[in-house]
Formats: structure tokens, C-alpha cells, sequence
């Protein structure tokens, strides 16, 4: 029986797994990052790094560790009703309502509207996604072949081309960033603003989603052993994030690099088409527009990949993958043409929503020998979690939706008595609450046999 990948094998699904992850907020958020810490960027960086690489690793560790065969048996370890509600919820996310779309209109604002002197119209914006995902949906329709294309295809053009630019910016600075004083939230704590940063990139939804296609990448690659799979996942998932990583560190430094000589800009996409025409010109503008589109294209490929087969498994008796597949792809055209500031706009309250429960149901997972996964530790962790989760959502939610209902002084007075709210991390305190009720309950009241 087979139980180690070839490090050739190993090395293509790690290749696969940073394919299926960096995609268009993964060199979006970073840059600008980069920009607005300036001489803390690498104390941002650090933040960034434990949402943006720590914990999609420890994601997918999770799903080979746990043996679990997907999310929605991971998440039904607080309760089988939840299951389903968090596994539906975090797949439309990081698929048709935001993360997918997010993938053509990344391409469109960085590429497209350049080329056509910075007026892009919504005609454009129609037919580039019509275009975009026609591309996506044909990919997605041979699952199969997810290695193939994304792996050993899509991922190393989007290599080649990135490292061009990387390389260059880093070799041949703008300016110093050791005085550049930091601006916005990175003034205050540069650390906590790159981990809220990282919640953009998605990618550790995306680490709980992904983990199973992993596993079963390396069941097909002949590991069948379930000590074993979960010993390669892991090992994948170190050096697909390990990459990961890297590229964030170096798109971050060039970022900081750019306030030396330019204004700050006003999304990551201005900081990379800045960074793309200073050192190349005309013909930066298409590299850039040649980077960005391979990595959001092959991350919209895993993403509508692994979206058809999960509701494929949770509703067996609805449609096929072929119909979710198509119908997925045709939401996502849809929400696109809202264009990219829509998008980030209502995706940064349910991220804020939904992390605080992925990272306690990661961690419970990784922990859970050490309670022997009793359902009562998830279920108090998250009861107490889900109440913190959901203000952080009303705080997050955009200016004028919170005027118009109503929230402002209900917020007022809960960032005066919850700790870390206004930090956005107003989660902590409770969810720690919650996890010294569960051990209680786990310790003073064993559960029956």
C-alpha cells in the first residue's frame, strides 16, 4: 500500500493547492497593505501572515487530521443543522456571492480599464466577465483534470509572469520604507490591521473549503491510507502556503516601497498597475493584466469546482455538477457587473461574520484529541462565538446601512463593555468563555458512552 507522495507529486499538489488559492485578493490586499503600513509593513506583514498563510495551513491540516471527508462532516461536530448552515454559507461566499466575481472584476479594474485610459464602461465590464467566465465554466467542467490545468498549467504562467515583476521591484527599489510613516489603521496597530487584512484574502475559508479536494487529489495519486492522506495533506499544504507566504512578504515590501515616489492610491490594484508601469512601462500594464487574469482565472476554477461537487454532496437528490457548475458561473456573471468597490463593500461584514467561526471550528479540529472531539466543547465554543460574530458583522456593515437601521448607538455602547470590539476582534473574549464552559462541562460531566 502506498503511503508517501513522490516529492515530484507532493511538489504538484502543493503547486495545485497554492493555485486553487491565490487569486485576486491575494495580490490586491497585500499591495495595498504594503502601501498604507509603510515603515511597519513588516509588523503588518506578521498579522497578515497568521490569517492570510497560518490559518488556511491549519485549515486544510484540519480536514486531513480531523478524517473527516469535507466541511459540512467537519462543521457537524457542533450539531448537524449548523453543519449544513456553515458549510452553505462559507461555499457562497468564497463562491458566486463574492469570491468569484471579486475574480473577474480584479482582471477588468487592473487590466481592462487601464487599456482603455481609465474609463471603464459597463459594456466593458459585460463582456470581459462574459468572456472571463466562459473561460472558467469550460476548465470547470473537467474536474477531473483539476491537477492538470491548475497545477501544472494556469499556476506556472501566473509564476512566470508574477516573478518578473516581483523580482524587478525588489532588486530596484523606488525608496527606503524605514521613515515612511504608517497611515490609516496601520498609525494605531499595524499588527492587528494586517491579521483584519488577511480576513479580505478569504483564504481560510477557502483552506476549509479546499482541504478536501487535497485529500482527494492525493487519494487518486494512489495514498488510500488514512494515517497516510493525512500526513501528505499536511505536507502539500506546507508548501503550497509556504509560497504563498513568500509572495505575500514580497508584494507587501513592494508595496511599501511605492509611497517613496507616489501618492498613496486608493485599492491594491492602483499600487500594482503603479509599481507595473514605473519599471515597465506601456508593456507593465500588460504584464499585470496577464498576471492578475491566470491567477483569478484559476482560482475561480477551483472555487466553482469545489462549490459544484460540495452541494452535489449535501443535496445528492438536487442537480447535477453539470447544473450547478453553469448555474453558479451564471451568478457570478451577474454579481460581477456590480462592479469591484459593490463587492468589497458587502463582503467585508460577513467575512467578519464568518472567521471568527471558521478559526474556532480550526482549532477545536486540530485540538479535539485532547477532549475527544466532544460535541458539547463545539457547541459551547461556537454559542458563544455566534452572538459576537454577528455584531462584528452589524460593525462592518457600510455607513449608511448602519444609519438606516438604527445601530449606531447599540454599537456604542457594546465596543464600551465586549473587549477587542472595536479591534474587530470582539469575538476573542466570548469564544475563550465559551471554550472554558465546554472543557468544564467535557471534565466535570463526562459524556455517556
Amino acid at each position: 500500500m502506498k503511503k508517501n507522495l513522490s516529492f515530484r507529486q507532493l511538489a504538484a499538489v502543493g503547486s495545485m493547492l497554492f493555485g486553487l488559492f491565490f487569486g485576486a485578493g491575494n495580490l490586491i490586499f497585500p499591495a495595498s497593505m504594503g502601501q498604507l503600513a509603510g515603515g511597519s509593513v513588516l509588523t503588518a506583514s506578521a498579522g497578515l501572515l497568521i490569517t492570510g498563510v497560518g490559518l488556511p495551513l491549519l485549515g486544510v491540516a484540519a480536514l486531513g487530521i480531523s478524517r473527516c471527508d469535507g466541511l459540512a462532516s467537519l462543521s457537524s461536530r457542533v450539531g448537524k443543522p449548523y453543519g449544513l448552515f456553515f458549510t452553505c454559507l462559507l461555499y457562497l461566499t468564497i463562491g458566486p456571492f463574492f469570491a468569484i466575481p471579486r475574480c473577474a472584476t480584479v482582471p477588468f479594474e487592473v487590466g481592462v480599464v487601464p487599456a482603455l485610459g481609465g474609463q471603464g464602461s459597463q459594456g466593458a465590464l459585460v463582456v470581459f466577465s462574459l468572456v472571463f467566465f466562459a473561460a472558467v465554466l469550460w476548465f470547470s467542467l473537467r474536474p477531473g483534470k483539476i491537477l492538470t490545468w491548475v497545477g501544472k498549467v494556469l499556476n506556472p504562467l501566473f509564476l512566470i509572469c508574477l516573478a518578473i515583476l516581483l523580482v524587478t521591484a525588489l532588486v530596484q527599489p523606488m525608496g527606503p520604507i524605514a521613515d515612511l510613516p504608517p497611515e490609516g489603521s496601520y498609525a494605531q496597530s499595524a499588527f492587528v490591521s494586517g491579521f483584519l487584512e488577511g480576513y479580505n484574502t478569504m483564504d481560510a475559508l477557502a483552506g476549509l473549503a479546499f482541504g478536501i479536494v487535497v485529500v482527494n487529489v492525493i487519494r487518486d495519486l494512489g495514498v488510500t491510507e488514512p494515517g497516510a492522506i493525512a500526513a501528505n495533506t499536511v505536507l502539500a499544504g506546507c508548501l503550497g502556503c509556504g509560497l504563498m507566504g513568500v509572495i505575500y512578504l514580497a508584494v507587501a515590501v513592494a508595496g511599501a516601497q511605492t509611497r517613496a515616489l507616489y501618492p498613496t492610491a486608493s485599492n491594491g490594484g492602483e499600487v500594482l498597475l503603479t509599481m507595473a508601469q514605473h519599471y515597465f512601462g506601456s508593456f507593465g500594464a500588460v504584464l499585470l493584466a496577464v498576471t492578475v487574469t491566470f491567477a483569478c482565472l484559476k482560482t475561480a476554477v477551483g472555487l466553482i469546482t469545489s462549490c459544484s461537487e460540495t452541494f452535489c454532496a449535501l443535496f445528492p437528490k438536487g442537480p447535477s455538477y453539470r447544473v450547478w457548475a453553469v448555474g453558479f458561473s451564471l451568478f457570478s456573471l451577474g454579481a460581477a457587473n456590480f462592479g469591484l468597490e459593490t463587492i468589497l463593500a458587502w463582503a467585508t461584514p460577513v467575512l467578519m461574520f464568518l472567521y471568527p467561526l471558521a478559526i474556532t471550528l480550526i482549532l477545536l479540529s486540530l485540538a479535539g484529541g485532547l477532549f475527544g472531539n466532544d460535541q458539547r466543547v463545539y457547541a459551547c465554543v461556537t454559542a458563544f462565538t455566534l452572538p459576537a460574530a454577528v455584531v462584528d458583522f452589524l460593525h462592518a456593515l457600510p455607513a449608511g446601512a448602519q444609519t438606516a437601521l438604527g445601530l449606531k448607538p447599540f454599537l456604542e455602547a457594546v465596543g464600551q463593555y465586549l473587549p477587542l470590539f472595536t479591534l474587530g476582534l470582539g469575538w476573542v473574549c466570548p469564544a475563550a468563555v465559551g471554550l472554558a464552559v465546554g472543557l468544564a462541562l467535557h471534565f466535570l460531566r463526562p459524556a455517556r458512552a
